[in-house]
Parts: structure tokens; C-alpha cells; sequence
């Protein structure tokens, strides 16, 4: 098959969907890459490295579109990008934020059938397809180094001629992929962490990680059958601010992980909370993308309020190009191995992987949530 990967044209997009490393083993299966130019350049891997290995240098992004019988991509594709592809062609990539009605019928106008990375099930077989717990894990990581830079205070225990200063506190609220990795990047600097989820299973991770898990009554039945929190009550959530209230004004800095799939994040820090935290505090919502776990999160902006600093961070894995993009590019290629590892090259839709990451398929929408989704917004 012939692999194309083209520039991302997202603001701010370093990373690129396939490494040189990756394009070797692509051509070793028999396939031909192709990648535009400069693609590479942000993730530091320029053309000639991908020249080295075998890959074809594309310089006009509408010529690897047309020729490509299989896109690669990290950000979902704008219109314009939709237009360039080949009629009945394959996208790969990223696309929730983007399924639109018009989007979708334009896919399907031309026939191109699409999977999107989020929504491979988070399954045991599909872990090594798991771009998005990869880029969780990055985003976790950045996330606890920004909250050291912005905080007026020391994260470690430090012994000084000055006099002992007693290490930073920080709270984690959610304790998935981002969460786990923020706690264990926090305990690396020093810090003493707490951390709070709705989800029973996780204590066990979060003391094995050397932090202290908040109680409260949980919810057995706290995330879907794919591994994604659930929607909870309204009076679930009162308690559950409640608790988050009375931990955050203990801590100097604060991350936030929680996300409901394909929903705005739930509001989780108030205003009023914010005003009796300790002044110089760091908040770090990494729900910003989808409106912010904090009330007042400005996405994409760092605000200082009632003297606490609310960082609306966008877009993190983009800021650790090299291995973000090493990451979603094993992550891609073991997913694209899997979608067509018959002979034939025809898709198993009697398989989950398949079946649950599928979106467009024969002109026509395939995926469940979707179809419902885009109901839904025509009702409304």
C-alpha cells in the first residue's frame, strides 16, 4: 500500500505521525511511504534522515494526497485536507474534535474510510495502538514541570544554612494514564502528592506510586466497559468538590486530569474554591481542551487570580516533539499492522479494534457514537 504522511497544519503542531525508524519497518512489509516535506523538521528528524531509510520526499502536499492509498496524521484533517485525498482512500489519525456533519459527509462523498486513534478500545491487545494513554502519559509528565516553574516554592525537602524548607504538596485529581504519570514525575522532584478519583480500581496504582489516595464513597461502576470515566450525578459531584475543596486549599499546586469522552469536562474547581487556596498556588487544568475542570481555565492561557495561577495548558505532547512522536508512531504503525494484517488486505469488522475505531466506511457513518453524536446535535 502506498503510505502517505503529510505536514501537520495545526498551530503549534510539532510532531510528526511517522519517525524513520518506523518508515523501515513499513517498507520492510512491502509498503511505500511517502512524506512532504519538512514534515519531520519540528520533531528534529528532517528529510534526509528519511531519505536514508527509503522514504519519498513529497514537496507538494496535494500530490501526496492524491497518490496515497493510506493518510497518516496526528490532528484530525481541516476541509482542505479532506479534499486533496484520493477517492476511496484510508485516514488515520485523530478525529473527535472535528466530526461534524459536514465534515462526515464530505469523507463520505468520497468514499474514504476513517479510524480515529481515540477510539480504539482500551483493551489488553490494543495497548501498543494506545496513542492516546501515550500521549496522556507526556502530557503528565510536562504537566508537573510546568507547575515547578510557576510555583514561588521548592518542590524537594530542602536543608539549607537558611533553615529547612519542607517540600511542596501537590494534588491530582484523576488518577488515569495523565495522573498516574503526573504523581510519579511529582514524587521524582520531591514533592509530598495526594491524589482523588472516583474509581476504586486506582488506589492500589496511586499509593504504589508513593502518594496518598483521598477517600470518599466511590462509584463501582465509575468508568465504561472501554476505560473511560463516566458522567456522574449532580450530587456526586457537590460531594465530590466538596472533598476536592478541602484538599486543594492544603496543596500548593493542583493538576487536573478528569475528562468525559466526546463531553465537556465536568467542573471540579469553583471560583470560590480558588479564592481560598494559598496565594502563589499553581493550577494545572489539563482538561483545558475540553473547557477546563477549573471554572475559571482560560484554554490556552495562563491567568493569575485571587493569587493563584490557573494554567490552561493545550496540546502538551507537542511540546516533547522527538518522543511524542517515536510514541504515536509505534503506537499508528502497530495499528495499521492490525487493520490489515490479512493477505487480502481486507478489514475484520467482526473484530473490536476495528469494528469500535472505524468511523466512515463504504460512504456511510459505522460508528455507533458517532451516529448518535451527530443525531443528537441535529436535534438540538
Amino acid at each position: 500500500m502506498k503510505i502517505g504522511i503529510p505536514k501537520e497544519v495545526y498551530k503549534g503542531e510539532k510532531r510528526v505521525a511517522i519517525v524513520p525508524k518506523t518508515v523501515i519497518q513499513l517498507l520492510n512489509d512491502g509498503h511505500e511511504v511517502s512524506i512532504e516535506s519538512g514534515a519531520g523538521a519540528n520533531a528534529f528528524s528532517p528529510d534526509t534522515e528519511y531519505e536514508r531509510v527509503g522514504t519519498v520526499i513529497v514537496k507538494d502536499a496535494q500530490l501526496l494526497y492524491s497518490e496515497a492509498d493510506v493518510i497518516m496524521k496526528i490532528q484530525p484533517p481541516r476541509i482542505e485536507e479532506i479534499k486533496m485525498m484520493k477517492e476511496s482512500s484510508t485516514y488515520i489519525g485523530f478525529l473527535s474534535s472535528v466530526l461534524d456533519s459536514e465534515f462526515l459527509d464530505l469523507m463520505n462523498k468520497k468514499n474514504i474510510t476513517s479510524f480515529a486513534m481515540e477510539f480504539i478500545p482500551r483493551i489488553s491487545r490494543s495497548q501498543s495502538m494506545d496513542a492516546l494513554s501515550s500521549m496522556a502519559s507526556i502530557a503528565g509528565y510536562r504537566a508537573v514541570l510546568i507547575a515547578a516553574q510557576y510555583l514561588g516554592k521548592f518542590f524537594p525537602l530542602m536543608m539549607t544554612a537558611a533553615g529547612t524548607i519542607p517540600p511542596a504538596k501537590l494534588l491530582v485529581v484523576g488518577a488515569g494514564v495523565a495522573g498516574l504519570q503526573a504523581i510519579a514525575t511529582a514524587r521524582r522532584l520531591g514533592a509530598k502528592v495526594e491524589a482523588f478519583d472516583t474509581r476504586p480500581a486506582v488506589r492500589e496504582q496511586v499509593e504504589s506510586l508513593g502518594a496518598q489516595f483521598i477517600d470518599m464513597e466511590l462509584v463501582a461502576d465509575a468508568e465504561t466497559a472501554a476505560g473511560y470515566a463516566k458522567e456522574m450525578t449532580e450530587d456526586f459531584m457537590k460531594k465530590e468538590r466538596e472533598i476536592i475543596g478541602e484538599r486543594a486549599v492544603q496543596n500548593h499546586a493542583v493538576i487536573t486530569t478528569a475528562h468525559l469522552f466526546g463531553k465537556r469536562a465536568p467542573i471540579l474547581i469553583t471560583e470560590e474554591m480558588i479564592k481560598k487556596m494559598q496565594k502563589g498556588s499553581v493550577i494545572i487544568d489539563l482538561a483545558a481542551e475540553q473547557g477546563g475542570n477549573c471554572e475559571i481555565t482560560e484554554p490556552g492561557k495562563n491567568i493569575c487570580k485571587h493569587g493563584v495561577t490557573i494554567c490552561g495548558v493545550l496540546n502538551l505532547p507537542s511540546t516533547l516533539p522527538i518522543d511524542a512522536s517515536a510514541m504515536y508512531s509505534r503506537n499508528i504503525a502497530e495499528f495499521f499492522n492490525h487493520l490489515y494484517m490479512a493477505d487480502d488486505k481486507n478489514l475484520d469488522f467482526e473484530d473490536k479494534i476495528t469494528k469500535s475505531s472505524c468511523v466512515t466506511y463504504n460512504g456511510k457513518i459505522v460508528n455507533d457514537y458517532v451516529s448518535k453524536a451527530i443525531r443528537k446535535g441535529t436535534e438540538t
